[in-house]
């Protein structure tokens, strides 16, 4: 008879393999949930996100932009729009929770800094983006 080995898993825990806790989900109300310990962090809704994409999908289908990203801190979330891959942002949309009962909640940025519009519907600052056609009567 011959020696066989046990069916045992014997790999050792891996260090670079994360912690199941330590990617959190994100919860309801655009905040990611954090471990205990670390602050909330800004993020886009579910809704926010679909009138984004459904602006940036356009775009894309147009020729205009290619490429984004998407970026969350503890002060606010930015979803920054490229026309080629590595290029710089030609705008920023950015939710500033802090701003809400000031300037209004989302902002378009430019490449150079300029703020474009601000307000505290999503929907009407990035139609400033959005040049679509549209019906004039006269």
């Amino acid at each position: 008879m011959s020696e066989t080995e046990s069916a045992e898993d014997h790999r050792a825990a891996s260090p670079a393999r994360p912690d199941k806790h330590a990617l959190a989900p994100f919860a309801a109300g655009g905040h990611a949930a954090a471990p205990a310990g670390m602050a909330d962090v800004v993020s886009f809704d579910r809704n926010e996100l679909r009138e984004i994409f459904d602006l940036y999908g356009r775009k894309v289908a147009s020729g205009e932009w290619r490429d984004y990203a998407i970026d969350f801190s503890s002060d606010k979330a930015v979803f920054s729009i490229y026309r080629r891959a590595a290029e710089y942002a030609l705008y920023r949309i950015e939710k500033h929770p802090k701003l809400a009962r000031k300037q209004g909640l989302y902002s378009i940025i430019t490449a150079t800094g300029l703020i474009l519009k601000r307000g505290h519907d999503l929907c009407r600052v990035i139609a400033v983006l959005d040049n679509r056609l549209k019906l004039v009567t006269g």
